[in-house]
């Protein structure tokens, strides 16, 4: 039997948070609807078939790679490790994963292809952003308990003219990507 699997990521554009990376192996046998890219779907649909992928995939896991691998590595190299990480971590070992984007993390003995759109077009891709973006937001939900002061329950770290505003306000904590444009630039300020 033929394992093919599913890997994309989920957070490579907000200023604070890990970026997450899922791998998603499907049950050919069962069908799951309303595949897409992850952005494509609104939260609560994406939560419905997120737990249908959850219930029905032959195999799934998700990882992450921290703010200071993030800023350490830069934000490709720390999604391509959270890949890594995910995929390592199925029970399953897969023939062939596809991944969403240009690139691939390098795994010995695992054949990895990057699909452009690969997220649109492959269901098991479409698998792996859904998993990622709804661990990732789960995630958000727990740092804006921790930090209600940035509203990120709404933004979910993304660089919005709110969030930027609030950043200004509040400072920056552990939570935020110290190389990322905004907040070095913020960072380089208080220096001068």
């Amino acid at each position: 039997m033929t394992m093919i699997c599913g890997v994309d990521e989920a957070g490579r554009g907000p200023l604070c948070g890990p970026v997450f990376a899922s791998a998603v192996i499907l049950d050919k046998s069962l069908q799951i609807k309303d595949l897409d890219d992850s952005k494509k779907i609104p939260p609560k649909k994406r939560i419905e078939i997120y737990e249908e992928i959850k219930t029905n995939a032959f195999d799934y896991a998700f990882a992450t790679a921290s703010v200071e691998e993030i800023d350490q590595l830069n934000i490709l190299n720390a999604s391509l490790l959270a890949m890594k990480r995910a995929i390592l971590m199925l029970k399953v070992r897969p023939n062939q994963c596809f991944v969403d984007g240009l690139y691939t993390p390098k795994i010995e003995g695992v054949n990895l292809k990057a699909i452009i759109k690969g997220d649109s077009l492959v269901p098991a891709i479409s698998a792996a952003s859904i998993v990622s973006k709804v661990e990732r937001d789960k995630y958000m939900e727990s740092l804006h308990a921790l930090y209600p002061q940035y509203e990120l329950n709404t933004h979910k770290g993304y660089p919005t003219k709110k969030h930027l505003a609030l950043i200004k306000k509040f400072g920056i904590n552990k939570i935020y990507r110290k190389t990322f444009k905004p907040i070095k630039n913020l960072i380089d300020k208080k220096d001068a």
